[in-house]
């Protein structure tokens, strides 16, 4: 028994059990936090599935289109037309399916910045492939594909999610009581 006979209950014993509290309770805190975070991650990486999912139909309706519209003209016209097509597509599945955004005329002016990236950074990737690595010239651009996605989804993320909403990616989806990640008409 400690002094007083209050069984161990004296003011140094309560401190030393409320600071244990108070550490169990960071513990709480800390597990909480790493709960979040890897929220985060698991919502982070279905972004960046549903990215993948688009432009794998973006690439579908783009060649669909072309394939549609090049018996009625040349073939560059029927390029442009289909790569606007898709590229307009694009923006809409991206809003709101990838990123649960809302669609906005800034950001759709915006929106091909993302292809012009993608572009840019197939070419340059290309080139180096074929003259700097000595790869195929069958296969590279389908390397240099998969390592533009990375800066595509980047600088899409950039246009379409708007900064400083604190956004978590799963923190606001279809239904969320945000303004910016309702989904609403072109505005």
């Amino acid at each position: 028994m400690g002094a007083g006979g209050d069984g161990g209950s004296g003011p140094a014993e309560r401190g030393r059990e409320h600071g244990q509290e108070r550490e169990q309770g960071q513990g709480r805190g800390q597990g909480e936090q790493e709960r979040v975070r890897a929220r985060g991650r698991r919502a982070r990486l279905a972004e960046v599935f549903r990215f993948a999912l688009v432009g794998g139909v973006n690439t579908g309706t783009f060649f669909g289109c072309y394939l549609l519209l090049h018996p009625w003209m040349p073939y560059f016209a029927a390029y442009s037309l289909a790569f606007l097509l898709s590229m307009v597509g694009s923006f809409f599945l991206n809003t709101y399916f990838t990123y649960r955004t809302r669609p906005t005329w800034k950001k759709f002016a915006l929106f091909p910045l993302t292809n012009v990236t993608n572009y840019l950074v197939q070419s340059v990737g290309l080139y180096a492939l074929v003259t700097w690595a000595g790869m195929d010239d069958r296969i590279a651009p389908l390397v240099a594909a998969v390592v533009a996605i990375p800066f595509t989804y980047l600088i899409s993320q950039r246009i379409l999610v708007p900064r400083g909403t604190g956004r978590d990616p799963g923190a606001a989806g279809p239904g969320s009581e945000t303004d910016e990640r309702q989904p609403s008409r072109l505005a």
